[in-house]
């Protein structure tokens, strides 16, 4: 009977989506009305500040965010995969982020980064008064506090997958490069790495889904400031639709989210389905 969830929450995804495209194309405002502007609320969102700043954003963040949260999560998992002592309680400390809420996450960090009673404050209270740490209010460097928070939240789940390949790699080929005199960096950069490649896809699409979609750390850490300087697209929808009351907008620009996130999650449903396609005939 497991279909029965499955088939509700298939219609509630779409009924909702098909709802929300039909917005974008109404003149609704405060409440939803009938009506057809064709792509004027496309082209108003396009050409607004708010927007284009944040899709500026979105592509410095999911740049940077997967990029080192993807590093970071590599290099945990080897150095665990040396089968050090206190492995157990390391990998539990890794893993800890994952069970904290993206809320409170963003929230501890505003405090931590805040110069007011933050690391700054606590650098001068110990006597460096030259110490300066105010990326929270730098308009030029406040993206990267969302970085750094998003990568301390989300390293244990690359982590995790990476650690769960280390450890599935055939040993006879590890033993096989060994003989044939490969180091241990020369082993893992020609010989197990490579096997890593379908995790590495996985881990990159699945933070890149985080990043298009990434709403309440940003909101808790930064509110998108200062000014607007930390906007991403999902800020935007929540502010046209539930700050301004132009909800046709809000809705258009939810639409132009959605493509984005079609841009990454489509090939990769190709992608996984050419690889279960060579599985089956090989």
């Amino acid at each position: 009977m497991i279909w029965v969830p499955l088939l509700l929450s298939a219609a509630h995804l779409i009924s909702f989506s098909i709802w929300t495209i039909w917005m974008s194309f109404t003149p609704s405002t405060l409440v939803p009305v009938t009506g057809w502007v064709g792509l004027r609320n496309y082209n108003s969102v396009l050409a607004s500040r708010n927007w284009q700043i944040a899709f500026d954003n979105l592509l410095l963040f999911g740049i940077a965010f997967v990029l080192l949260s993807l590093i970071t999560g590599l290099v945990l998992a080897i150095l665990l995969d040396q089968r050090i002592r206190g492995e157990n309680v390391l990998r539990t400390i890794f893993l800890y982020p994952l069970a904290v809420s993206f809320v409170v996450t963003g929230t501890v960090w505003s405090w931590l980064l805040n110069p007011g009673i933050g690391i700054e404050k606590l650098a001068h209270d110990l006597g460096w008064i030259s110490f300066h740490f105010d990326w929270l209010v730098n308009r030029d460097m406040a993206i990267w506090t969302i970085v750094i928070a998003a990568i301390w939240q989300s390293s244990g789940f690359g982590m995790a997958l990476f650690l769960a390949g280390l450890r599935s790699v055939d040993a006879n080929i590890i033993k096989a490069a060994q003989i044939d005199g490969a180091g241990p960096i020369r082993t893992y950069w020609r010989v197990i790495l490579p096997t890593l490649w379908p995790i590495t896809i996985t881990v990159v699409v699945v933070q890149l889904q985080f990043a298009i979609s990434a709403f309440d750390l940003v909101r808790a850490l930064t509110n998108g400031g200062p000014g607007i300087a930390t906007q991403l697209p999902a800020l935007v929808v929540y502010d046209l639709m539930f700050q301004r009351g132009q909800l046709g907008r809000g809705a258009a620009a939810a639409v132009l989210m959605l493509l984005i996130l079609l841009a990454v999650l489509l090939p990769y449903a190709a992608w996984r389905y050419v690889q279960r396609r060579q599985a089956t005939h090989a």
